[in-house]
């Protein structure tokens, strides 16, 4: 019989930034984000932060692997200038698994934005 996979272990997490200048832009563009942890929440669990670091982006979005994505080698990313259209976009990769489980779709790596304290490849600078 082959293991089960619990839901816990296919959860993305997904961080919204509700910083100074995060979420005041435009306060709807995170509605999709919200829509889909409030319908499915065995796909994603959202939480939000007092500040990202990467104000110059604004709206921030951290998509978070799920641990079977994390097994598979993803990695969080980061997403800047998420209008209602990148939000979507975002919503529908979870949908597909995110990170480590469906590849980036092309015209929301538009969006991809590096962590702080690291350069434009993700790299932690040291």
């Amino acid at each position: 019989m082959p293991p089960t996979t619990s839901t816990t272990d296919t959860r993305v997490g997904i961080v919204l930034c509700a910083g100074c200048c995060c979420g005041r832009t435009d306060p709807e563009s995170a509605a999709p984000l919200r829509a889909l942890c409030q319908a499915s929440p065995d796909l994603a669990r959202m939480r939000t932060s007092s500040c990202l670091g990467r104000c110059d982006y604004s709206d921030v979005v951290v998509v978070q692997p799920s641990p079977t994505g994390r097994r598979r080698g993803g990695r969080p990313v980061w997403f800047g200038c998420t209008d209602e259209q990148a939000a979507a976009r975002i919503r529908d990769w979870v949908a597909e698994g995110g990170p480590g489980v469906a590849p980036l779709p092309r015209d929301l790596a538009l969006h991809r934005i590096s962590a702080p304290g690291t350069d434009a490849c993700g790299v932690s600078a040291i």
